[in-house]
């Protein structure tokens, strides 16, 4: 099959995927849009929203609708690195054999990632960027394709532990999920208070989502594309060459070049589901925000003024 078949037969599969998501969750359109965005790039997802938005419940359906082994692990201050990558125990035959923890799957949800301490978010690290983990000296590839989906909840803080910037920097997009209309809300109600539970069918394997995967990075790019993407990453960075008055004013550090390679990563893949053969300037300022928002940190006087995230990354488009 060519790639332009291979597009048309994407911008189908995705069509569906929607559909398939939509019998049970009602709204939280561009979180999802983002969520499916990162796995045709290859990227990992964190999704924050206060408790009850679905969080758990859209990873899990996405995972259903993808025919792909997915594992939950509810992160809490005594998960010990082990009980995330496995460990070495000594069999019958006094030898050791490795059991292998729940990142052996190919979507993970890390839920409430900042419930536990750091050493435990690490165990991540290695995972997320390598695909791939060292136990006991022994490294393990893990199988093809591979997410971690986090969640985090923004409003309750005490005993939790903030994800390190580096660790950020890991994830492709950050979600934000906001609460329901009130007519989605309503629908919401609706549906999880009767005594009927929709068929998920599987509209993806993962052969299929790995082939998608590289369509995606085989897709071409006009230079100016990728300049605009740069130049958007290097704005955000205080008192350099292109960096903006609003910019210095109220940022303290700006996004790393990982920013930039998933701007364009983030580009290619929204046009692609959406029917484009190359991606333009819209498709980069589509993901901009949700690429861009957990990579830039604010000051204090953007915070005691009231300057969001928003926007400083949409003043400089």
């Amino acid at each position: 099959m060519s790639d332009v078949d291979t597009l048309k037969q994407l911008v189908l599969k995705h069509k569906a995927l929607k559909k398939e998501i939509a019998k049970i969750i009602i709204g939280q359109d561009e979180a999802i849009d983002h969520i499916l965005l990162s796995i045709l790039s290859g990227g990992h997802s964190l999704l924050i929203g206060v408790p009850g938005l679905a969080k758990t419940l859209i990873v899990h359906t996405i995972a259903q609708t993808l025919g792909l082994d997915f594992k939950r692990i509810q992160f809490t201050p005594d998960l010990m690195p082990s009980d995330i990558l496995g460990s070495e125990i000594l069999d019958e035959t006094s030898h050791f054999k490795f059991i292998k923890g729940p990142i052996f799957s190919n979507i993970i949800l890390a839920d409430e990632i900042n419930r536990t301490p750091p050493k435990t978010q690490a165990a991540l690290l290695e995972a997320m960027q390598e695909r791939s983990v060292t136990v006991a000296g022994h490294h393990h590839i893990l199988a093809e394709p591979f997410f971690v989906l986090a969640t985090q909840n923004p409003i309750e803080q005490e005993g939790t532990y903030p994800l390190p910037e580096a660790q950020l920097d890991r994830f492709m997009f950050s979600i934000q999920l906001d609460y329901p209309t009130f007519d989605e809300e309503v629908e919401v109600v609706k549906s999880t208070t009767n005594d009927e539970s929709p068929t998920i069918n599987s509209i993806l394997t993962s052969k299929e989502i790995v082939d998608f995967q590289h369509l995606v990075r085989r897709i071409p790019v006009a230079d100016n594309v990728i300049e605009y993407a740069v130049k958007l990453v290097s704005k955000t960075r205080p008192n350099s060459l292109n960096a903006t008055k609003l910019v210095n004013s109220y940022i303290d550090w700006g996004a790393g070049p990982r920013a930039s390679q998933n701007l364009i990563l983030g580009a290619k893949a929204n046009a692609a589901v959406n029917g484009k053969f190359s991606p333009d300037i819209e498709d980069v300022q589509a993901v901009a925000f949700s690429i861009l928002k957990h990579r830039i940190v604010r000051n204090y006087k953007a915070e005691a003024e009231g300057i969001s995230e928003k926007q400083l990354i949409e003043s400089l488009f």
